[in-house]
């Protein structure tokens, strides 16, 4: 039940992080794109990474080669159809750029920025439960991988409701409400997986997480890294992530 526990907390902390963006957008409404681009090129690289060598290789040692891929290409599936039904942006894209849009437009964006993030977050926060579940340093890394991206996303909501309504508090609260879903769907993954829960069960599951994970990183994480117009700083980033998760599991073993 103790890493039950550290589960939760672990998703938690990384579902919240995206206040961090919302204190950013409140602050400073937007940072530098060299910044914007290495952290993002660095949480795909830390992603791809853990997907690949622990996620889906911690599922073919529990269910076998096949199964596990099948498990792996249905959770890209999944997030494909979450995407294609309910598609996000962060600040940077096309839509964000101009702050001379009607405040009616601004809030529109942040609201459904909001929405859209909150929806992506879920399986996310099943994903960092999920990893605690099966090693609470490989939770860890999966936690800190979608913290690090949560920080823009958080910012993608708080900057354009804080410039349509001039609130500190408004673009906090929405910002803060979209990371919430986080927890939640650590929640219901601990309702569901936790009754059931076995060595098979848990494999499928990590390798159907790494496929998520993937997805997300080859899907927004690299383009929005490398739309900021700084691309082999976006590579450099991946790189780096990898780099040092790959430090960081042999240091832990």
């Amino acid at each position: 039940m103790g890493t039950v526990g550290f589960a939760l907390v672990l998703s938690t902390l990384a579902g919240l992080s995206t206040t961090i963006g919302s204190f950013l957008g409140i602050a400073v409404r937007k940072p530098g794109p060299r910044f914007m681009t290495l952290t993002l090129g660095f949480s795909a690289g830390v992603m791809i990474h853990v997907s690949f060598i622990e996620l889906l290789q911690g599922g073919v040692e529990s269910v076998g080669f096949m199964p596990a891929h099948v498990a792996f290409f249905l959770g890209m599936l999944v997030m494909f159809a979450i995407d294609a039904l309910v598609p996000h942006d962060y600040l940077g894209q096309e839509e964000h750029k101009g702050m001379g849009m009607r405040s009616s437009s601004l809030m529109k964006t942040g609201l459904f920025v909001a929405l859209g993030i909150g929806i992506h977050n879920f399986p996310e926060g099943m994903a960092a439960f999920a990893g605690a579940l099966e090693d609470p340093s490989l939770g860890i890394a999966i936690a800190v991988a979608i913290a690090i991206h949560n920080i823009p996303e958080g910012l993608a909501v708080a900057a354009p409701i804080y410039a349509a309504t001039g609130s500190r508090k408004k673009a906090f609260f929405y910002s803060f409400l979209s990371g919430v879903a986080e927890p939640v769907g650590a929640g219901v993954a601990a309702l569901i997986l936790l009754p059931i829960l076995s060595e098979t069960i848990l494999g499928y599951v990590l390798a159907g997480v790494g496929g998520i994970m993937v997805f997300i990183s080859l899907d927004e994480l690299i383009p929005v890294a490398r739309s900021f117009g700084h691309e082999h700083l976006a590579i450099s980033g991946a790189i780096l992530g990898m780099l040092v998760m790959a430090l960081s599991l042999w240091l832990l073993q």
